[in-house]
């Protein structure tokens, strides 16, 4: 049997991309270091389509070692060169300091008592932006709180992080409800928005 859940068109039909649609995308995350991770990933996805990093996201878990942040700020030039090597991941020297970088500045961050998930959920008044958008209707690719949020942690010394990119991670984890009214993930992601 078919099945007849009305969906978000942009996941299209993939299975990987139905799965992430259903089961991640939207969920309100607050763990600081899984915010990371996903804030990582979203600059890897730099000029890639998301399905690029889906597919790849395994491989740069494993490559990256569960993106521990205490691990990866010790990453030297060896580190670089493996990871440069590593087909399962997207291979960009830029992107890869960029990830060491922003795991020394977390650590700061944590080690000066200041919690990254409270910081970034600041931007959105510590709660999820609830939005009404028609399926296949525009949204914005970027917001007064994704261009605010992209201009801080620029300034903590983040890179890969400017508004449309920021935005997209809002998005992803939750601090704004994108799903289309019709999607049946809307009402379920919602529900979610109260801690």
């Amino acid at each position: 049997m078919a099945d007849s859940l009305h969906r978000c068109a942009w996941c299209g039909t993939d299975p990987l991309y139905v799965a992430y649609h259903d089961e991640e995308w939207g969920v309100p995350e607050y763990d600081a270091r899984a915010l990371w991770e996903k804030l990582v990933l979203d600059g890897f996805q730099a000029g890639l389509a998301w399905i690029t990093i889906l597919r790849k996201r395994e491989g740069m878990r494993d490559a990256f070692e569960g993106f521990d942040p205490e691990t990866i700020a010790r990453y030297g030039e060896a580190d670089i060169e493996r990871l440069l090597g590593d087909a399962r991941i997207i291979r960009s020297r830029a992107k890869i300091n960029s990830a060491i970088k922003g795991a020394r500045i977390w650590l700061e961050m944590r080690d000066s008592g200041e919690d990254f998930s409270e910081w970034l959920w600041s931007f959105v008044g510590g709660a999820p932006i609830q939005n009404d958008w028609r399926d296949g209707g525009a949204r914005p690719v970027a917001t007064p709180e994704s261009e605010a949020m992209a201009k801080a942690l620029k300034k903590r010394g983040f890179t890969f992080c400017g508004p449309v990119i920021v935005y997209a991670f809002m998005q992803a984890v939750g601090m704004v409800n994108d799903h289309g009214v019709e999607c049946f993930r809307h009402r379920q992601v919602r529900a979610m928005a109260a801690r």
